[in-house]
């Protein structure tokens, strides 16, 4: 059960790759293509997940709902992908990463589409929760693919490559919505953009082509579970010196997807409402937000690495905390210097995530990594989901710019859980 090497071993074995693109370098062949399918796979997963929060103003009038019942269409999309994606992690530790993620990527992608034909509020909100099945799984899995082809010196700026596909999968749903947007009625352009969400079928003929799971962590994985009874099972991180990591990682989870998920769901209707902007308007602040989550992806793990997990964390915590409470505001008018705001925020709140990957990864030995990851950050998120259907409610008497700083609360409880949880910089997985 221990996931730790010295530092000599891990030397003598693993390839020393230099420069800023040394971490791809040091994959190898296999561990480049790994890379390829966990990184189409959360792009795409980000915009399955983006084709709700960009619509939402559509869909609030197409069905004629109030904020609360608008804010429950997130929470129950990332309450039940608390599910898809604990299973997924326990899939994945039976029947192997890779046939895991496709399972995932064919089942949001499959009910993005149908969430484009629901007839009514109530056979949305069952489409959109089945979504969440897929879209709760592909990240652990997706993370767990590639960590077990990185090296630990390597291990936080690749999995904060991986990490920066949701920002490019972002992207790619503003871009789309705003044309759809521009040139469809809104009534109907809403199910065009949820339709586009078909896009991933694509992918799982580059992935069941090209990627395979890591030799060395199968072969770890397949003997731990010939000689070990019930290896891969929700029990088994809940035993003995687990079951404190855990706990310690949910809440960790909790708050930082709580925070997260409550700008990411309500932004688009707070650039709407209550700064007045159309759709096409929207789309340039968004820009600003988009590009500072890429780049925050792509220093976030590479501060990762050079910092530690928990320092990298703690750093844009307490950042993506003061960024919200200054981007929500921002007297009236003052709209350029919410459009250049958006840049550190975006920046910030995507910056933490960089760590999460190879931080989980870290906690748990390979017989249960994927039940770790999937458990731990997919319970975080279901929690964490409730936060915007909080914003919903409270944005009827705070508005939505004032209920949005609750988002910082979750930050704040991101920080207090570290003090739960060991650094894992530099520990190699076993």
């Amino acid at each position: 059960m221990r996931t730790t090497r010295t530092s000599q071993q891990q030397h003598a074995q693993l390839p020393v790759e230099h420069g800023p693109f040394g971490w791809l370098r040091a994959l190898g062949p296999d561990g480049r293509r790994a890379f390829g399918g966990a990184f189409g796979g959360y792009a795409l997963d980000s915009y399955d997940f983006f084709t709700l929060p960009l619509t939402m103003v559509a869909v609030s009038a197409y069905f004629g709902l109030d904020a609360g019942r608008t804010g429950l269409l997130t929470t129950v999309t990332l309450v039940v992908s608390a599910v898809g994606g604990a299973f997924a992690g326990v899939v994945a530790d039976r029947i192997g990463r890779v046939r895991a993620l496709v399972i995932t990527v064919a089942t949001y992608a499959v009910f993005t589409v149908a969430c484009g034909f629901a007839p009514t509020y109530e056979m949305l909100l069952v489409f959109r929760a089945l979504q969440g099945l897929g879209f709760g799984g592909e990240w652990a899995v997706g993370a767990i693919l590639v960590a077990e082809y990185a090296s630990a010196g390597h291990r936080g700026r690749t999995l904060g490559a991986v990490q920066s596909a949701w920002a490019a999968g972002w992207a790619l749903a503003v871009v789309v919505c705003t044309l759809v947007f521009q040139y469809v009625d809104p009534d109907t352009a809403w199910r065009v953009v949820f339709w586009t969400g078909a896009l991933p079928a694509l992918l799982l003929v580059y992935v069941r082509r090209g990627v395979r799971d890591a030799p060395a962590a199968t072969e770890q994985r397949l003997s731990t579970a010939r000689t070990t009874s019930g290896a891969a099972t929700f029990a088994a991180i809940f035993r003995g010196p687990l079951r404190r990591t855990t706990l310690f990682a949910v809440l960790l989870s909790t708050g930082v997807q709580g925070g997260y998920y409550t700008l990411a769901t309500w932004v688009p209707t707070f650039l709407k409402n209550d700064r007045h902007l159309t759709v096409v308007g929207t789309g340039g602040y968004l820009a600003f937000l988009i590009s500072g989550a890429f780049l925050g992806y792509l220093t976030g793990g590479y501060l990762t690495d050079v910092l530690g997990r928990k320092k990298n964390i703690a750093v844009f915590a307490v950042a993506s905390a003061v960024c919200i409470v200054l981007y929500t505001h921002l007297p009236a008018g003052a709209n350029t210097l919410l459009l250049v705001l958006g840049f550190p925020l975006g920046f910030c709140m995507s910056a933490i995530f960089s760590g999460f990957g190879s931080f989980l990864s870290e906690l748990y030995p390979t017989a249960v990594r994927g039940t770790g990851q999937g458990f731990t950050y997919n319970t975080g998120r279901a929690v964490g989901a409730f936060f915007p259907t909080l914003v919903g409610c409270l944005a009827g008497s705070w508005g939505v710019g004032g209920a949005l700083v609750f988002g910082a609360v979750g930050y704040a409880i991101a920080v207090l859980a570290l003090l739960g949880l060991p650094e894992t910089r530099d520990r190699e997985l076993l």
